[in-house]
């Protein structure tokens, strides 16, 4: 039965397809990140970055490299559309991704974590097989078919994606709709809609509207009788988002995935027309089989169960923050919050309140105010600034943080020195104060 699960093949058409629609995609955020000026706010302007903890090596190349780089990303992501070249091309493209995505996280988006899962499991998509440059060039390439597994494993992404997207909705902020009203305030002059959004009945709609999508837009795509009906749902829901959000290629990367439900006579009708049909249903079980299912049930397991690590760190994540990233938590609080640095020399005593203005850009202060990994990096950041001077200091945080409108509250504890501390990834710090503080 597994077999015929994974390895019953099936009309290719839309891979072949999303493989164009990926790659243009890829192409337009690379280009799109230097012409809108994400490049230099982000990566050119500021000192240093804040990257991922443990991959504080990864910085932004110097000067305007970042330019080049990217335009280089956005040629690969043209590569992948044409099927040029193409593991390379995608695997490139890949790495180079997922190097700007763990260098940065001033602009942490969920979309660009999916991106970089979603490169890495095109690499071993067979996706130019057929209306590719490297099946021109190589005819023995070419097929009409691909094994159920790589539909399947789409299909399973997603699940996952929108599944935690949805569950992580379920608390009172958001049930109260009081996140949402945060969230279209700034929405108030657009063009038709601003006023709109203001109003509570569509505040509500949006909330539970948004859970109701999350939760069960794959299992009424995947449904024959509800395919049509959900997929132009679909595409008001993630149109409405592009538009009011203005979260880069999401949107329209969600709508590209609805290749994989539709019937392959649907796409090949639409996108394929001289394609022949692959019907046969042959079941061809690869030398790889073992392999595949260890690597993709230990991947899968991971994605299923990293979202959930929240749940045994104590305190709410909302406040700590601790297991917020990589768990499919999208725009689901508004927080902000100010933080005054303390540096004190161990060996004079003396003090000095650092200038935020002379360390990190406008952007990078907000998460040094409000985010603990954030605050406990700059801290280490300010020790090793100090350090270059031959002076050993200690580093005192005063921050205050709102959630979602709420009264503001101290965040760190200002008697820990946070730059003699190591940093707890799978624990909760104990110098975060709690998000109780009655």
């Amino acid at each position: 039965m597994i077999n015929k699960w994974l390895f019953q093949h099936i009309d290719n058409a839309g891979l072949i397809i999303f493989r164009t629609f990926f790659g243009l995609l890829c192409f337009l955020e690379s280009i799109g990140a230097i012409f809108t000026g994400w490049i230099k706010t982000t990566l050119i302007e500021p000192e240093f970055t804040f990257s991922f903890i443990g991959f504080e090596w990864l910085q932004p190349l110097p000067g305007y490299w970042m330019y080049v780089y990217y335009a280089v990303m956005g040629l690969f992501g043209l590569f992948v559309m044409l099927g040029y070249k193409y593991r390379f091309s995608m695997l490139t493209f890949a790495l180079m991704w997922s190097a700007t995505y763990l260098m940065q996280k001033s602009s942490y988006n969920n979309h660009y974590y999916l991106l970089m899962l979603l490169s890495f499991i095109m690499v071993v998509m067979p996706a130019n097989k057929y209306a590719s440059i490297d099946a021109k060039q190589n005819p023995s390439l070419k097929s009409l078919s691909m094994p159920l597994w790589c539909k399947g494993v789409f299909v399973f992404q997603l699940f996952i994606v929108y599944t935690y997207a949805s569950v992580a909705k379920l608390y009172p902020d958001w049930l109260d709709t009081s996140v949402i009203e945060l969230l279209m305030k700034p929405k108030a002059n657009y063009f038709l809609v601003g006023e709109l959004l203001q109003q509570k009945w569509m505040h509500y709609v949006l909330s539970y509207g948004g859970i109701v999508f999350d939760g069960l837009i794959i299992p009424l795509l995947l449904f024959k009788p509800t395919r049509k009906y959900a997929f132009f749902v679909s595409i008001f829901f993630h149109l409405f988002n592009s538009f009011v959000f203005q979260i880069g290629i999401f949107p329209y990367l969600a709508l590209a995935f609805s290749l994989f439900f539709f019937e392959p006579e649907i796409i090949r009708n639409i996108f394929l027309k001289k394609k022949p049909l692959y019907v046969s249903e042959e079941i061809t079980v690869p030398n790889y089989r073992a392999p595949l299912i260890v690597i993709f049930g230990i991947y899968f397991l991971i994605q299923i169960v990293l979202p959930l690590r929240h749940h045994v760190i104590e305190d709410d994540v909302l406040w700590t923050e601790e297991g917020h990233r990589l768990s499919w938590r999208m725009m689901l609080r508004a927080k902000s919050g100010s933080a005054t640095y303390t540096v004190r020399d161990k060996e004079t005593g003396s003090k000095m309140v650092i200038k935020l203005d002379d360390y990190l850009t406008k952007k990078q202060q907000r998460g040094a105010a409000s985010k603990p990994d954030v605050i406990w990096q700059f801290a280490q950041r300010l020790k090793e600034k100090f350090k270059k001077n031959n002076q050993d200091v200690a580093v005192f945080v005063n921050s205050r943080v709102s959630v979602n409108g709420k009264p503001y509250k101290e965040l760190i504890n200002p008697e820990i020195d946070l730059a003699s501390i190591d940093w707890e990834t799978f624990r909760h710090s104990d110098w975060i104060l709690p998000s109780k503080q009655d």
